[in-house]
């Protein structure tokens, strides 16, 4: 089967979830008989939430959002080339895109999908009024959109030319008009044209979808007609890694991500596996005015107390590697190397003078503070790194310690994780890794309004980086990555944003197999005889 999919990012240690690549299958699965009507259940860490498509920025949420809902385009995993989903054509062309949906585009209620609803789509995101994570990441600030339900056509007039828009059109779900028109109930229902359709939801503890008859507008023309694909999918809330994995191994679940030391006796029994590599480990300051990290010096020193080298190592089991940009998903749209040339060097002693300089001095119990103000930090990371994600945080605690500064590390799931950053929550370090294939999509994440009124959940406010990613984005396609790597330096070498870890998240498949190119896609998933 070709790897085709829906380009995707997350929040994420895989992830999610949050994106990937195209990826590379082992163990059972090629050649064994298919079999028809049967359950696919998924493992999920973390609950997605209220289950709108377009108002959450978790991998959980873009998981479970690829079974009821499509993009306008796909793309080729492999080559990086655009493919048809709900658009079987298109056309981009300076500030102009046009796109012509395919024939029979049917919703879950059984009404049709216009032109004109698609438009309704992405003016919804486009409006900064309704705060729409995926504004700026998924499509360009400032875009306008018109349908012409005769033609079947949508046209999207851009403020300005945007490199990859077609590369982030292939991440947006489309919502169905009376999704559009009930916005409330979309947190707990679908109104999509997927290829599953919501029938219990159960938040918490499970999510039931049931197959869509007559599908044929999947990616690169994908249908529910194909042998072997489910006929019902169970999404179940696991968050324990251990659990799942035993799950696996019983037949409880047909299919979870396992990152830590249980992944190695899942090798052992033989099941199916799918790859992708995906960013690891990203360190986020919060820059939000009073916050301890707020001062550049302050984060510097925080970053060179630390060994990322290895942090790294700790975080992935020993079998990561070393960053070389932001956006690491498959097809990466600018290759090159970002980072090893500006990651602060691991240098403690420098650390503890930039603290000084800082006004940080330490006391008799060798912790620091300033004007009687102990400097304290929250440490946030998620849970779904199983122990090595433990072991990891443990340590850039200890390192932190040995330099004066005492940090609290808490273990969260997505769904609280998300809320706590993008709620302007109470944090100051995050590991919080955004998998994207495009630089561009980083940008709301990098600069802009600050949470809540924006998805830069870290306040970032870097001047220079502003000025690099505008002059990137005036050049078409990939005639700018120079510009957005240059970007991307200028912010990590200041550190206001710290990649440390890459790793190869791993989908153990039971009886079922399946392709994870960023997101598990609907359509690859075939039931086999046990």
């Amino acid at each position: 089967m070709k790897r085709t999919r829906m380009v995707s990012y997350g929040l994420c240690l895989t992830l999610a979830l949050a994106g990937c690549s195209g990826a590379a299958n082992n163990g059972p699965g090629d050649g064994a008989p298919v079999v028809e009507g049967g359950t696919f259940t998924l493992g999920l860490s973390s609950d997605p939430g209220a289950l709108d498509p377009q108002m959450g920025a978790g991998t959980s949420l873009f998981t479970v959002t690829q079974f009821a809902y499509d993009p306008l385009v796909s793309v080729d995993g492999e080559s990086g080339e655009i493919r048809s989903a709900l658009a079987k054509s298109w056309k981009a062309e300076g500030t102009t895109v046009e796109l012509t949906l395919n024939e029979g585009i049917t919703c879950d209620d059984g009404s049709a999908l216009t032109a004109t609803a698609v438009a309704d789509n992405l003016n919804f995101v486009a409006d900064p009024k309704n705060s729409s994570p995926f504004l700026g990441v998924f499509l360009p600030a400032g875009v306008k959109a018109a349908g012409d339900d005769a033609s079947r056509v949508v046209t999207l007039t851009l403020a300005q030319p945007a490199p990859f828009v077609l590369n982030g059109l292939a991440s947006l779900p489309i919502v169905c008009p009376s999704g559009l028109k009930n916005r409330a109930a979309l947190t707990k229902t679908t109104s999509g044209t997927g290829p599953y359709k919501l029938v219990e939801a159960a938040p918490g503890d499970h999510y039931t979808y049931q197959v869509r008859d007559g599908y044929t507008w999947g990616p690169d023309g994908a249908t529910t007609a194909t042998k072997g694909m489910p006929e019902t999918v169970v999404v179940k809330i696991v968050e324990n890694e251990s659990t799942a994995a035993n799950l696996l191994v019983s037949g409880g679940l047909s299919a979870a991500q396992v990152a830590g030391p249980d992944s190695a006796r899942l090798e052992k029994a033989g099941l199916f596996t799918a790859e992708s590599p995906a960013l690891s480990g990203e360190q986020w300051y919060n820059h939000a005015k009073g916050r301890v990290t707020d001062d550049p010096t302050v984060r510097l020193a925080l970053t060179r107390a630390l060994d990322l080298a290895q942090l790294q190592k700790v975080l992935t089991s020993g079998k990561g590697s070393a960053p070389t940009v932001l956006a690491t998903n498959a097809p990466i749209a600018c290759p090159g190397d970002s980072v090893s040339q500006s990651l602060p060097s691991h240098d403690p002693a420098a650390a503890a003078t930039l603290l000084d300089q800082a006004g940080w001095t330490k006391g008799a119990d060798g912790m620091r503070a300033k004007a009687g103000k102990p400097l304290a930090l929250t440490f946030l990371y998620q849970n779904t790194s199983g122990s090595g994600g433990n072991a990891a945080a443990e340590l850039a605690v200890k390192q932190w310690k040995a330099v004066g500064v005492d940090a609290t590390a808490k273990s969260q799931n997505e769904t609280t994780l998300t809320g706590t950053i993008f709620g302007a929550g109470d944090w100051d370090v995050a590991w919080v890794s955004l998998n994207v294939n495009s630089p561009d999509q980083l940008v709301p994440f990098l600069s802009g309004p600050a949470a809540p009124k924006g998805t830069n959940f870290a306040a970032i406010a870097d001047a220079d980086y502003t000025k690099a990613v505008t002059a990137a984005a005036a050049l078409p396609g990939t005639e700018g990555c120079d510009k957005w790597l240059a970007a991307e330096s200028g912010l990590i070498a200041k550190a206001s944003i710290v990649p440390f870890a890459n790793t190869t998240v791993r989908t153990f498949g039971k009886a079922a197999k399946f392709e994870t190119p960023g997101q598990l896609v609907p359509t690859s998933i075939r039931m086999l005889a046990k």
